[in-house]
């Protein structure tokens, strides 16, 4: 099935209070098990507890992936409504404050706090993740190389991170600006072989610096426990149909890649640390600002950048049966992302009430509705 690209999508929550929509601190007694009874193995719990993940099954159909994203944040949000909670889908939630919040007890994250200490107390984050299976699996570092330059189209397309700690930051997605403090992030090195990921693996755990490859977040990554390449650039995002749009354009790409190995193949320097510096333009403006175009030595605006992906990987999108799915990119693109949407809601409660903690509300409970939808 990995000629058919099957992918899947992992989103991740916050956890709050149905009335309040303040984030949870710690999960009221068997409210994990009772999701796990209803939900099965897609769901599972993150590093801090007032996090949870959803998964869907791999697939071939856009439309599959869409249904099951819906069923699954329906019946979640059922099972939380019964505990007094509900999820908000955001890559920060608008008023949490990091030292408010507790480590899930697991053994993986027992390690990982005592490693990262205040970084991963810090990490009130939360991202969307595409899985994608390639024909070979050996092919991965290969398309994970040559896919950087586009890695900012992604976080742009996403940004659901505008507020942090009840402070509007400035930033269309301040999310990664807090992620990238841990280590092993942001946009991986140019690899130009498997041995020489590979290398860099052993070496990492040889030296019991990592205990395995999962312990890397870059943007992307080879998965270690899937035979897939993993996007993890983008923000949660609040808008399921946003989640899937940017899952088949991701998933085109790769396919486009595989086929055009020559695509980005003296990819170096220059391009990565031009990729830098539209990853930082992808999040301080959205869709709103422009890249940095090597090629051209020009400025292009975002929404003409992603137009160009678009058609790019057209082909591709046909073949796969996604084609639709990327059209919603326009709609993201003329109505907003979520982080535009949210700051649209707090300027507007804001100047109807003229107070910052009710205008902060309003954000809270857009992000609970539209994640419910």
């Amino acid at each position: 099935m990995s000629d058919h690209y099957r992918f899947g999508i992992e989103e991740e929550f916050f956890v709050v209070d149905a009335e309040t929509k303040a984030v949870q601190r710690r999960m009221p007694s068997g409210f994990f098990e009772h999701l796990r009874e209803q939900l099965g193995e897609s769901i599972t719990v993150e590093l801090l507890q007032s996090q949870l993940e959803i998964a869907t099954a791999p697939t071939t159909q856009v439309g599959d992936a869409l249904g099951e994203l819906r069923d699954l944040r329906m019946r979640a949000g059922q099972v939380a409504a019964e505990h007094g909670l509900c999820f908000i889908a955001a890559g920060t939630h608008p008023t949490a404050s990091w030292d408010s919040v507790r480590a899930t007890k697991a053994n993986r994250y027992d390690g990982l706090m005592q490693d990262l200490q205040m970084i991963g107390e810090r990490n009130m984050v939360c991202g969307l993740h595409v899985h994608v299976e390639l024909p070979d699996p050996e092919q991965r570092v290969d398309v994970m190389r040559r896919i950087t330059p586009y890695l900012p189209h992604f976080i742009a397309l996403s940004t659901s991170s505008p507020f942090w700690g009840s402070k509007q930051t400035g930033l269309m997605g301040y999310r990664l600006a807090a992620y990238d403090e841990l280590p092993r992030t942001g946009l991986p090195e140019l690899f130009e072989s498997n041995a020489a990921y590979q290398q860099y693996v052993d070496a990492m755990v040889g030296a019991r610096a990592i205990s395995d490859s999962s312990y890397v977040w870059w943007a992307i990554r080879p998965s270690q426990k899937h035979p897939t390449l993993e996007l993890r650039a983008p923000d949660a995002c609040t808008r399921v149909e946003d989640a899937v749009a940017i899952a088949a354009l991701y998933r085109a790409l790769v396919r486009y890649l595989v086929r055009h190995p020559e695509h980005h193949r003296d990819i170096g320097a220059v391009d990565r640390a031009i990729a830098n510096e539209n990853k930082w333009r992808a999040q301080r403006y959205g869709i709103h600002g422009s890249f940095v175009d090597l090629a051209e030595r020009q400025a292009i605006q975002v929404r003409d950048a992603v137009e160009r992906l678009v058609a790019l990987v057209a082909e591709d999108a046909e073949a796969l049966g996604c084609r639709d799915a990327l059209m919603h990119l326009r709609t993201i693109a003329d109505a907003g992302t979520s982080a535009d949407m949210q700051i649209a809601v707090y300027q507007e409660a804001h100047h109807r009430t003229g107070n910052r903690g009710e205008a902060l509300q309003a954000v809270k409970t857009w992000l609970a509705h539209a994640t419910r939808q």
